[in-house]
């Protein structure tokens, strides 16, 4: 499938609909998912209205892509499933830093000064700052996880 899936954006809660659209399948297929794939549990309300959230959503494009990009069946991609929650699990138990997704860019303080004095303006405007602020932080609590372990 060539088409590339819409960005996730940041809300707590999805829709069905919402779900469907972000992920590429219609909600009879998300709702038949649900019965097959025990891990994918939508928060319910009234009127058995279901609100998924983020890590949900990236569930459910990880068994699209294992059903109709690698061509699993339910039950191999059912067991595709657990097999990487387990892995994810151990990681967790083991003390692993779980980053999967997340392209970690590693730059020495000369380089990232040259990007905030030149392209990190025009790219991101005034948020620049706010963005450059975050990734100080996140540099220093990676320091600290990786002291940790």
């Amino acid at each position: 499938m060539g088409k590339a899936l819409p960005l996730i954006p940041a809300k707590r809660y999805f829709t069905i609909g919402e779900v469907g659209d972000l992920c590429g399948v219609k909600p009879h297929v998300l709702r038949y998912w649900e019965q097959e794939f025990t891990q994918l549990r939508p928060m319910k309300r009234r009127g058995n209205r279901r609100y998924y959230q983020h890590h949900e959503v990236l569930m459910i494009r990880r068994i699209r892509d294992l059903l109709y990009d690698q061509g699993f069946t339910i039950s191999g991609a059912r067991n595709k499933m657990q097999e990487l929650l387990q892995n994810e699990r151990d990681k967790r138990k083991n003390g692993e830093v779980l980053l999967e997704g997340v392209e970690v860019i590693e730059t020495g303080d000369s380089e990232l000064d040259d990007f905030i004095d030149g392209d990190m303006d025009a790219a991101f405007g005034p948020a620049a700052g706010q963005l450059m602020m975050v990734r100080r932080e996140l540099s220093e609590i990676r320091e600290l996880l990786s002291a940790t372990y």
